[in-house]
């Protein structure tokens, strides 16, 4: 075996994978052990040893029989005797099939071994530890969802997985340069990313620290994060320095959100606009994480509703896909008629109201005569131009002295990344 022998080559080897399978199979026992001990009076069946040669048995099927005839016997042995099990539980009024299932899923470690790449088997691994540990997350998102959100959900994704691929990908006409396929995209991408953090937001992280209310706020919106947080300092006495630190994070995490959209929607442009991004939103990170430090209190914050509306219903989909078309024809207007000083003053003018538009419309757009570092350019000075509008915000609908605080920062951190997109975009 040579030194330079890579972790897939190595992987190949029987005896590796055969203890790889046998310790998973293990661990998984262990952990459903753990599960159940909690469980007064609840019938298990086996134990991390009987798990163990569960994935073991599949393994020595699977290497034994190629055609998986053997394979597939043992699958209906284990199945009929987890059956019996399950009939015995039937008659205790215990109704749960996780054993049953989490069993099936050891048995198919060995032919996963041998027939995918590594990485696939532990990823199968950690989806079942992930799940089984995810139960008081999973009891507490089932008690408080709104039901009407889950058909929305589902709405959202029959667009987006089945209209999408059939929309067309051409250019509606030379004054729209963007096609169907590309605006309903920007809509899918954006509306994606918001509805992360609104989902976690308000069902997972509810009642958590300032600053974590106000990075998860920041990937649904940092303005509707800036105003809410803003309002609240006025009557929060004494926790003005954590949400000082909180409306910053949000407008941290608004470069984190700029960076993922570059990412999912013109990758091209991470050469010029990436650094830039991470750089800026690491530093206001920074910043907050110093003012948290300063302003520590032990204090959790009340249930903060950011006043938005779901990002995945269709009615806002369809009016913020208005919103994106119309901006992608006024940048389009302005590169025509004023060229690129034209796209510089527009990003100054459009960061004083919701950038996301804007951002889709140079992310997905075809500019004659405007080059990659001109667009990446446009974005910084948008959101510089942004932080200061929230900044702003803050001094109006906050506490005076937090909002203070609040714009010098933010005006700072606008000003050098506006300074920085123009230096990008004149370069």
């Amino acid at each position: 075996m040579t030194a330079g022998l890579s972790l897939a080559s190595l992987f190949t080897q029987d005896w590796l994978q055969f203890i790889v399978v046998a310790l998973l199979g293990f661990l998984t026992g262990l952990e459903l052990r753990g599960y159940f001990a909690s469980k007064a009076n609840h019938y298990t069946i086996g134990t991390s040893r009987t798990y163990t040669f569960i994935a073991i048995l599949g393994y020595v099927f699977a290497t034994l029989d190629p055609l998986f005839h053997l394979y597939l016997a043992g699958m209906l042995f284990l199945s009929l005797l987890f059956g019996v099990f399950y009939f015995r539980k039937l008659q205790a009024d215990q109704h749960g099939i996780l054993q049953l299932l989490i069993g099936l899923l050891v048995y198919t470690f060995g032919p996963v071994a041998q027939h995918f790449p590594p990485w696939f088997l532990l990823l199968l691994f950690v989806a079942i530890v992930f799940v089984l540990n995810a139960r008081p997350v999973a009891n507490r998102i089932i008690e408080g969802i709104d039901r009407s959100e889950l058909m929305t959900l589902t709405k959202f994704i029959l667009l987006a997985g089945v209209v999408l691929p059939l929309l067309p990908d051409t250019l509606f006409s030379p004054y729209v340069p963007i096609s169907p396929f590309r605006i309903w995209l920007g809509v899918v991408a954006i509306s994606g990313i918001s509805y992360t953090g609104y989902i976690l937001k308000r069902y997972i992280f509810r009642e958590q620290g300032y600053v974590l209310t106000g990075l998860v706020g920041g990937l649904y919106s940092s303005t509707a994060t800036t105003v809410v947080l803003a309002r609240k300092s006025r009557e929060a006495s004494g926790l003005q320095g954590q949400l000082v630190a909180a409306i910053i994070a949000a407008s941290g995490m608004m470069y984190m959100r700029l960076l993922l959209l570059v990412l999912i929607l013109k990758p091209g442009l991470l050469s010029a606009a990436g650094i830039p991004l991470l750089t800026l939103g690491l530093l206001v990170f920074a910043i907050a994480g110093i003012l948290s430090r300063l302003g520590r209190s032990n204090h959790l914050p009340d249930n903060v509703d950011h006043g938005g509306a779901n990002p995945l219903e269709l009615g806002v989909a369809l009016l913020f896909s208005v919103l994106f078309v119309a901006m992608i024809s006024l940048t389009h207007f302005v590169i025509s008629y004023f060229g690129q000083q034209g796209l510089a003053l527009l990003s100054v003018i459009v960061g004083f109201t919701d950038i996301d538009p804007f951002v889709l419309s140079l992310l997905n757009g075809h500019y004659a005569g405007v080059i990659d570092m001109q667009l990446a350019g446009a974005v910084l000075i948008a959101a510089g131009a942004n932080n200061i509008l929230k900044g702003l915000y803050a001094v109006v609908l906050g506490e005076r002295r937090s909002g203070i605080r609040i714009l010098l920062v933010l005006t700072a951190m606008g000003l050098l990344s506006a300074g920085w997109g123009y230096f990008i975009f004149t370069a």
